[in-house]
């Protein structure tokens, strides 16, 4: 049975104190959520972010994860994954720019769709729609990264709960969720078995 989505987000922000204290213990977690959600990033504003009478209207939960960026709809359909990683053993990973470039590089290549490639500085898209949202948490010896992957979330949850974002990248043009996210054609076992086996075996891959 799958952890619920805020004890995975907290498993996360243990575990990037942890390796922020001088820990080895670099990790990876792959996880779908059972119910819908919603997760603020660590700056994020409801008010500014999140429809909050829908949400509070269906039930959905309103949540916040350790790193930036801005608010997300988890769901059935949204696989999540999580990179917890040492600057001190990767070095390459301190600039922020070309840490998104080589981690999602790898995501390129293991994901194999020929359409696939990286929009702004931290999304996945095919044919313009937006399939992957990342961010990332870092200090001094630990990086956080966070990435979603839909391959069959409905945009129109997005649009439901969560407002237009106050910081969009350039590609947007001001699209709504419903006419801006995608989703890769391809299951939940391939992705994660694709997913899997690349962040395994990082930082080899790069």
């Amino acid at each position: 049975m799958q952890d619920p989505p805020e004890v995975n987000l907290a498993l996360d922000a243990a575990r990037f104190r942890s390796l922020e204290a001088g820990a080895e213990n670099e990790s990876v977690l792959v996880w779908e959520s059972s119910v819908t959600v919603v997760v603020l990033g660590r700056s994020g504003v409801i008010s500014r972010d999140v429809h909050e009478e829908a949400c509070a209207a269906d039930g959905v939960a309103i949540l916040r994860r350790d790193s930036g960026g801005g608010a997300v709809l988890l769901a059935p359909g949204c696989i999540n994954y999580s990179l917890l990683l040492s600057l001190k053993r990767h070095p390459e990973l301190r600039h922020v720019r070309s840490s998104y470039r080589l981690i999602l590089g790898c995501l390129i290549r293991a994901l194999a769709l020929p359409q696939l490639e990286v929009r702004g500085l931290s999304d996945l898209a095919i044919a313009e729609r937006k399939v992957s949202g990342n961010a990332q948490r870092r200090g001094l010896r630990a990086l956080l990264h966070h990435g979603t992957l839909l391959y069959a979330l409905d945009p129109r949850l997005m649009e439901k709960y969560l407002k237009q974002p106050a910081c969009q990248p350039d590609y947007r043009q001001g699209r709504c969720h419903t006419e801006f996210v995608g989703n890769l054609p391809l299951s939940a076992a391939q992705i994660q078995e694709r997913l899997t086996l690349v962040l395994s075996s990082l930082p080899s891959a790069w």
